[in-house]
C-alpha cells in the first residue's frame, strides 16, 4: 500500500505523506495517478539506491532510523521484488540463512 511518493515525512519512526501529495504517484511515461494510501506506517527498512552492493552483504542499520539498511540498484528488473523480499526479512515474515538479515 502506498504511503508517499518522492517526499515522505518521518517523525518518531512513522512515515507520513505530505498533505498536498497524499495518494498521488507519478508513473514515468504515464503521468500522475491517484491511488489508495495509508496515512502513516512504521518505517521497517531503509533502501539506499545506487549500484549493486556485495553478493552476500553483512547486516547494516540506518544511522538515524535504526532500521535494517540494504543497497539496491533501482534499474534492475527485479528491484521491486527485492525490496518486497527485504521487507519480509526485516519484519520477520521470512527467514534468511545468509546475508543482510541473517542472524
Amino acid at each position: 500500500m502506498l504511503v508517499a511518493d518522492d517526499r515522505v515525512e518521518i517523525v518518531n519512526g512513522m512515515a507520513r505523506p505530505p498533505a498536498r501529495l497524499a495518494g498521488l504517484l507519478e508513473v514515468r511515461g504515464l503521468g500522475v495517478v491517484r491511488l489508495p494510501y495509508v496515512h502513516e506506517a512504521r518505517v521497517a527498512l531503509a533502501v539506499e539506491l545506487g549500484t549493486n552492493g556485495p553478493r552476500l552483504p553483512e547486516p547494516r542499520r540506518h544511522d538515524t532510523l535504526d532500521v535494517p539498511l540494504i543497497d539496491l540498484d533501482p534499474t534492475h528488473p527485479s528491484a521491486a521484488q527485492r525490496v518486497a523480499l527485504a521487507l519480509d526479512c526485516a519484519t520477520g515474515r521470512m527467514a534468511q540463512v545468509a546475508g543482510a538479515f541473517a542472524p
